[in-house]
């Protein structure tokens, strides 16, 4: 496999990814995830996964390059990370005693083969009532500001989860399975169903 890299400074993808056994660098793409007007939480994370995958391999065309963005979405309202403590408060306090759904988009994309695939997952998470004091005292941690939806279910906030529904790791934000899946289509070079990259120039019938 060619060399593998990896378009996030996350900590928790760079663990999760470590745990596969695979060997990669680190090359965190800069984009703009704001969202599109009245796009869907599936589409925005399909969109910027492939994104990121995009503009570093457009950088180090010879490697393998893999994106990953994760949101939290509540109905129609999208939440990404937090631009400050306020804006994390105010997150958490519309989950507060809520179902909600995560989406995290993965994409690998090889730019000498011009070659790539995009996948989403989704889980559901259900957090108990939060006090106000619960929110501050959390948010005072610093551990919600680079978390989509200002919470890590794997960190202080797993104690307020009633339930949850998919893949945990897709709420982390990187599903190893679907990693797993879209690293052996690659491999074989053979386009499959809707996980074809968007734009890519390889065979197969995508959708």
């Amino acid at each position: 496999m060619n060399s593998l890299i990896l378009a996030s400074s996350s900590p928790r993808r760079h663990h999760l990814l470590s745990q596969m056994g695979l060997s990669f660098e680190v090359v965190p793409a800069d984009l703009d995830e704001t969202a599109r007007p009245h796009e869907r939480p599936e589409s925005l994370v399909r969109r910027l996964a492939a994104s990121k995958a995009l503009a570093v391999g457009e950088k180090r065309p010879e490697a393998l390059v893999l994106g990953a963005d994760t949101v939290v979405a509540l109905g129609a309202q999208i939440l990404g990370k937090p631009r400050d403590a306020s804006d994390a408060e105010r997150m958490l306090q519309m989950l507060s005693g809520t179902r909600h759904e995560i989406c995290t988009g993965v994409s690998v994309w090889s730019g000498v083969r011009g070659l790539g695939y995009v996948a989403v997952s989704v889980a559901h998470v259900t957090f108990r009532p939060l006090s106000p004091v619960e929110i501050q005292t959390y948010v005072a941690t610093g551990e919600p500001m680079d978390k989509a939806g200002a919470y890590a279910i794997q960190g202080g906030a797993g104690r307020w989860v009633e339930s949850y529904e998919g893949n945990l790791e897709t709420v982390i934000g990187l599903p190893r399975d679907v990693v797993e899946r879209l690293l052996k289509r690659m491999a074989g070079e053979k386009a499959w169903g809707s996980e074809k990259h968007p734009g890519t120039k390889g065979r197969g019938s995508g959708s």
